[in-house]
């Protein structure tokens, strides 16, 4: 039986390691910093205490979760050319990473509400977006995170490992870790799959409508400037969501067992680092009331 896992990662970076290394090591470094410049900004500055910086805030803690789980592991399989990890270690990774993958999922569903009634409905949104309705929502997705993912653990958990221990990736994904098994996995594919519909592409639809209600008002502004300046920051929001979910999509709902290996890296690499380094810099770093609160700590 298989108690212990070995990560590929990439192999054959010869040259380029150190290189390959030392971009990734400063990516988390940054990452680390602007989430949890935004956690204490918002935790600190009263001006800050606002609903939309309150889910900014959470999402923050939960790129901050993601990024201090994978990129370890990543650093190593890029430097030693693969690394150990136990087998319960693998499917406690796979848990907390498939918690706060769900998490991001559903904050940025509640998110893109909450910009929808600030924009299209400005005059209820004080009496609609309470705090006590953010408190709520901000559970609701905790719940649902933490719901959805134990379904997809146990199915993992219970598999039959027998002589292959090595998986293709630099993390202790999903589908890699099932290709090691030497059990029925057809169960667990279709579960996987079914399961991402409430968790990736009802949430995906939901952003995609309330973007486009939020257009549709931007574009009755009068004002050139105005205009310009909503459109460059829904526009933004727009493409962070789309390579996060995006590649979550064609990792989890398209069927992978023909996808290339290297590719299924690649992407997620897109969401395991890109997104959450660039999360706090598009929703959060950008805002003027943020950069407010950070110039009044500074003096």
């Amino acid at each position: 039986m298989v108690t212990e896992i070995f990560l590929l990662g990439f192999q054959n970076l010869n040259n380029f390691k150190i290189l390959i290394f030392s971009l990734i090591l400063l990516i988390h470094i940054l990452t680390i910093y602007g989430n949890a410049l935004v956690i204490v900004l918002v935790t600190i500055s009263r001006n800050l205490h606002s609903p939309m910086f309150f889910f900014l805030q959470q999402l923050s803690l939960s790129d901050l979760l993601g990024s201090m789980l994978i990129a370890p592991t990543l650093l190593r399989t890029v430097l030693n050319e693969g690394a150990k990890i136990s087998l319960i270690g693998c499917i406690a990774q796979l848990y907390i990473f498939g918690v706060t993958e769900a998490l991001l999922c559903f904050l940025l569903t509640v998110m893109s509400y909450d910009r929808y009634l600030a924009i299209c409905n400005p005059l209820c949104y004080s009496s609609i977006m309470s705090h006590r309705l953010c408190v709520k929502l901000i559970l609701m997705t905790w719940l649902l995170a933490l719901s959805f993912t134990p379904v997809t653990i146990i199915t993992a958990a219970t598999q039959k490992f027998c002589n292959q221990n090595t998986i293709n990736h630099f993390f202790c994904d999903y589908f890699p870790l099932l290709e090691l098994s030497c059990s029925d996995t057809s169960l667990a594919w279709l579960l996987t799959i079914t399961l991402s519909f409430p968790v990736l592409l009802i949430p995906f639809m939901v952003i995609t409508g309330s973007y486009i209600c939020i257009a549709h008002e931007i574009l009755k502004i009068t004002s050139n400037i105005g205009r310009q300046k909503a459109f460059s920051t829904c526009s933004s929001h727009l493409a962070v969501v789309s390579i996060f979910y995006g590649s979550l999509i064609v990792t989890y709902v398209v069927p992978t067992r023909n996808q290339s290996q290297t590719i299924g890296k690649l992407l997620s690499l897109l969401y395991t680092v890109v997104t959450p380094f660039l999360n706090p810099m598009i929703y959060s770093l950008r805002s003027t009331d943020m950069k407010t609160a950070l110039g009044n700590i500074i003096q």
